[in-house]
């Protein structure tokens, strides 16, 4: 037998070193059918929220929406939109076949996936949907968490988000003392040359490490960003303030699993 035989296969490690090395992998989505769908479904709640007929071309409709929506609407339409998303039952398992594969590779097979789910809207040169720089993990996510992030159009420099890879956030961590008191744009105008701007096309999905930090800047293309975002974790893997049950669901226990939570000893009657 060849002596460097791995439990991984060589897929799985190069996966797996991409992700620990790069924070982030950016991989085509396993069933486009179901992209489709999802995207299809916000495009059918929008259209109703503003009163609009389906459109023709799906693409044209999510970039150019600026001319359907103000910015004062945003909040309301996101809302419209995730409810009815989560209204459907078929919405949650679709999501997460998207990236199935990947997500048993880097996490686990028995996984706990976030109960809501997000979406992001943001207008070109609107300043209103930013997301300042920040690790989830300062905030009460767990550390053993990652994020499945979804364009539903081709994501791109300012239309897409921003990461800082973990070489860099390292650095931060380690001297985070130096940060303390400062305002988001110096901190941003401190770690500007190290920030990534990531290119996701649609028919990807982004898994990343939420610990690093992220966000957004002022979306300076000419066409809307739209993308969707959920939380995956091990079931077994501690958790922090977002608890099992109230914030995560189980999604894929497996069968012994289900019967070791449920065994009891039985009783010795003296």
């Amino acid at each position: 037998m060849n002596e460097s035989f791995s439990f991984l296969t060589p897929e799985e490690q190069q996966l797996t070193n991409q992700f620990l090395q790069d924070g982030y992998v950016c991989l085509p989505v396993e069933d486009k059918i179901l992209l489709d769908k999802i995207r299809d479904e916000v495009i059918r709640l929008s259209a109703s929220f503003l009163e609009l007929e389906l459109p023709e071309d799906p693409n044209y409709f999510l970039n150019n929406v600026a001319e359907s929506v103000s910015p004062a609407q945003l909040n309301a339409l996101r809302l419209e939109i995730i409810g009815g998303l989560l209204a459907a039952s078929w919405f949650r398992p679709a999501y997460f076949h998207l990236a199935r594969r990947a997500l048993e590779v880097l996490v686990g097979n028995e996984l706990v996936m976030q109960r809501g789910i997000g979406v992001s809207l943001q207008l070109p040169n609107d300043e209103s949907s930013l997301l300042n720089i920040h690790s989830d993990s300062w905030s009460g996510d767990s550390p053993f968490e990652v994020v499945l992030w979804l364009p539903l159009v081709d994501c791109y420099k300012t239309k897409s988000m921003y990461i800082l890879p973990p070489n860099s956030a390292h650095k931060l961590h380690n001297n985070f003392s130096v940060m303390s008191g400062k305002s988001n744009k110096e901190i941003l105008e401190a770690l500007a040359d190290d920030l990534i701007f990531l290119d996701v096309p649609y028919g990807h999905f982004l898994l990343f490490n939420h610990n690093l930090p992220h966000g957004n800047k002022v979306n300076e293309e000419i066409e809307a960003r739209w993308s969707m975002n959920c939380r995956f974790k091990s079931v077994f893997s501690p958790y922090a303030d977002k608890k099992l049950g109230e914030f995560f669901e189980p999604i894929t226990l497996r069968a012994a699993t289900r019967i070791g939570m449920s065994y009891k000893l039985p009783e010795v009657v003296t």
